[in-house]
């Protein structure tokens, strides 16, 4: 299908600090239209396995959109990610948001890049960069939780409990992070693990 856009139009709703609420015009296909989207900045997020654990590492926060949609998922369990919206590399964000949010360090050429993804596509479109990185004690250089006035959780999972945990319904958790444990049982020989 071919879609010809004429007459964007991009009006800002309201001033915020992350996002920004915006009312688009535009003419597809010959037809005038109207959307409500979210600019938001594009993110990093990453898969980490610790080696003498056998387990990902896993970040748990409180997430208020998702606590307004179901007040029983008083947190959720993600990867350790953060925004791209500092003038560095993508692998570089990935290697200080492991710092921050999990307290180990990670040498930059150990970063896998894994793909590149867009998010809730109807209303933000971020891209998400997701990679991967092998941890070990050895790597810990402090406790993790998040800088400032985050307050994330550290959780590790036995990498046996990882289908068990794609399907639990009752633990919020995100796309990207079940579609990490996917790739990394699909390539787990490639990376050197059986």
């Amino acid at each position: 299908m071919i879609n010809i856009i004429e007459d964007l139009e991009i009006s800002e709703l309201k001033d915020t600090k992350f996002i920004h609420p915006v009312k688009v015009t535009y003419n597809q296909n010959g037809k005038s239209r109207t959307w409500e989207a979210v600019q938001s900045h594009n993110s990093v997020a990453i898969l980490l396995y610790h080696t003498q654990k056998n387990a990902f590492l896993l970040v748990k926060q409180f997430r208020m959109p998702v606590f307004l949609n179901d007040s029983s998922k008083t947190f959720t369990y993600e990867l350790c990610a953060g925004l791209v919206d500092k003038d560095k590399s993508l692998e570089e964000i990935a290697q200080e948001e492991i710092d921050e949010e999990c307290g180990y360090f990670v040498e930059l050429n150990d970063i896998i890049k894994i793909t590149s993804f867009y998010t809730n596509v109807g209303i933000s479109g971020a891209c998400q960069h997701l990679f991967f990185a092998k941890i070990d004690e050895s790597m810990r250089i402090h406790d993790g939780g998040g800088i400032n006035d985050e307050q994330i959780e550290l959780s590790f999972l036995p990498i046996e409990h990882s289908d068990e945990f794609i399907f639990d319904e009752s633990k919020a958790k995100t796309p990207g992070l079940m579609f990490s444990f996917y790739w990394f049982l699909k390539n787990s020989e490639k990376l050197g693990f059986k």
